[in-house]
């Protein structure tokens, strides 16, 4: 991953990771779910150096979705994101006043991702995967050694499933693909820290086949 610069941000009340990519050979970023704080992402995205060429979004809950409104106010970037969850993008700040937080709705999908297609930073092409469970347009990005997961794997545990319009049987037959990746890959999930497929498939039960989301 010669040239691929990556930064965890963790932003917002929910403690959510954004990813900042980064090419230093073509001098291109994208952010992946900008969840909160645009004002810092932006500020991480101006040091690398890049110019943002896109926002990519693993799904469209509010606390991934809340910063988009002002990273695409400040660059015009498309936003890339599957269409069925677009009642999430369109709802997110409904979704927030629930939980008593306040966001942007992010504005109308650009790009609308879909399963087996690619999205490319500079040199570096990614795998889309639709992995719905934890929601329905729920995708990762695969590649490079990396499996960005947004909320369907975390280190030692896994995204909920007891939320509207959540799929328990879904989100295990997503996690079963995600066990299918090599061992060494490195997992970057929508929060907590970095792990490994390796590791939880030794030990997250819910990778391993000794556990199953509930209702699954």
């Amino acid at each position: 991953m010669a040239g691929l610069r990556i930064q965890q941000l963790t932003v917002g009340p929910l403690e959510e990771n954004c990813y900042l990519l980064a090419d230093s050979e073509s001098a291109q970023a994208v952010l992946v779910d900008p969840g909160d704080e645009p004002d810092r992402l932006l500020a991480a995205v101006a040091d690398t150096g890049c110019a943002l060429t896109g926002i990519w979004l693993t799904h469209g809950h509010f606390d991934h979705v809340g910063g988009v409104a002002g990273v695409v106010r400040a660059t015009k970037v498309p936003i890339l994101a599957h269409p069925a969850d677009h009642l999430f993008h369109a709802g997110a700040a409904d979704q927030a006043a629930r939980w008593g937080l306040v966001v942007e709705n992010p504005p109308p999908i650009t790009q609308a991702l879909a399963e087996g297609q690619t999205v490319t930073l500079g040199r570096f092409t990614f795998d889309v995967w639709h992995v719905p469970g934890h929601a329905p347009g729920h995708v990762a990005f695969i590649g490079h050694g990396l499996c960005i997961s947004g909320d369907v794997l975390f280190a030692g545990s896994i995204g909920r499933t007891d939320l509207p319009l959540c799929d328990p049987s879904a989100m295990h037959q997503s996690l079963m693909r995600l066990a299918t990746l090599e061992p060494a890959t490195r997992v970057l999930p929508g929060h907590g820290v970095m792990t490994t497929i390796g590791r939880e498939v030794a030990s997250n039960p819910f990778l391993s086949g000794a556990a199953r989301p509930i209702g699954a």
